[in-house]
């Protein structure tokens, strides 16, 4: 806790603008994004390789959530302070940090994919930059930290190697998807089925929600995604789809392929939650997001390798 009152003591409305905007960078939105460009306009299997790294390491870091339940730095010490801007971003339990994990599993996967040494070291920056506003924050102790980039970077090196083989072989490939599955349902048994202390079903009088909430609610989310990312790649390989395009064509198919997946996870958002509360309706939320992400938008992209300027 030393020192992360000593970052509470030398905050000000500058750095926290600052480091919120590189948390910020660490979210689940401006990783789907990344994932997405990449997926559409670049290579598609860096795209899956993106993906299902994220996925290992989420898992990773949500299960250990569960087993060491570390509560976060407000809760242990009531006169610690957490910037307001960070509060929404920080459900859960402390212990690992899953904004730090998601950092590498992006930046990270960009790094080993990449071979430019520029790239590679400034993705590895804004990785150690995203870890540290999660302390200054006040979201996370160091360790949260530290073990968040461990997760991250074992899903980024395991990930890369087991792609290479998922690459040239469909069958690996859904094999690898079959045990991805096997873990996300796993998973989703252990959050609700098994008996947690009390403390983990009390409400955070900051963020609204309970750590069991929040976990039970990833744990639906994953299922949902992965998913849709089985029935997207089954859809990929009866297409085979092409990424390739001019560049009107290419920020034209992303804008707007971008536009119809956020109304479309605001829209089910609504739509759901008019019918029931259950998490089941955010688990085909999720569902619908990556299946049209990874399979039905792909469809369109005959039309938009058509579209360029005229001389």
């Amino acid at each position: 806790m030393e020192f992360l009152k000593a970052l509470e003591s030398i905050r000000c409305p500058v750095l926290d603008w600052i480091m919120q905007a590189f948390t910020f960078l660490g979210e689940e939105t401006v990783f789907m994004v990344l994932a997405i460009v990449l997926f559409w306009c670049v290579d598609k299997w860096k795209g899956y390789y993106l993906l299902s790294a994220s996925f290992v390491g989420t898992v990773l870091s949500q299960g250990l959530k569960l087993i060491c339940r570390i509560p976060r730095p407000w809760v242990k010490d009531p006169t610690f302070t957490v910037v307001k801007s960070a509060q929404s971003g920080a459900t859960g339990y402390s212990f690992p940090s899953g904004h730090t994990q998601g950092a590498v599993c992006a930046y990270g996967g960009i790094a080993r994919m990449t071979r430019r040494r520029w790239l590679r070291w400034g993705m590895g920056l804004l990785v150690l930059l995203i870890g540290f506003s999660r302390m200054y924050l006040g979201a996370h102790y160091p360790v949260d930290v530290g073990v968040g980039l461990i997760l991250g970077l074992t899903a980024v090196l395991v990930m890369y190697s087991v792609f290479q083989k998922a690459r040239e072989s469909t069958r690996f490939m859904y094999g690898l998807l079959a045990v991805l599955l096997a873990i996300t349902l796993g998973y989703l048994a252990f959050v609700k089925f098994w008996k947690f202390p009390a403390d983990a079903y009390e409400i955070d009088a900051i963020t609204g929600t309970s750590n069991y909430a929040n976990a039970l609610k990833n744990a639906w989310s994953l299922l949902g995604s992965l998913l849709g990312l089985i029935v997207g790649y089954t859809a990929d390989r009866k297409t085979q789809f092409s990424e390739k395009a001019p560049l009107l064509g290419q920020i034209c198919k992303t804008v707007l392929g971008l536009a119809i997946l956020v109304g479309l996870k605001v829209l089910l958002k609504k739509l759901f939650s008019m019918l029931s509360e259950d998490l089941f309706w955010d688990c085909l939320r999720y569902f619908c997001m990556v299946a049209f992400a990874v399979g039905v938008w792909p469809l369109s992209f005959p039309f938009w390798a058509k579209i360029k300027l005229k001389k």
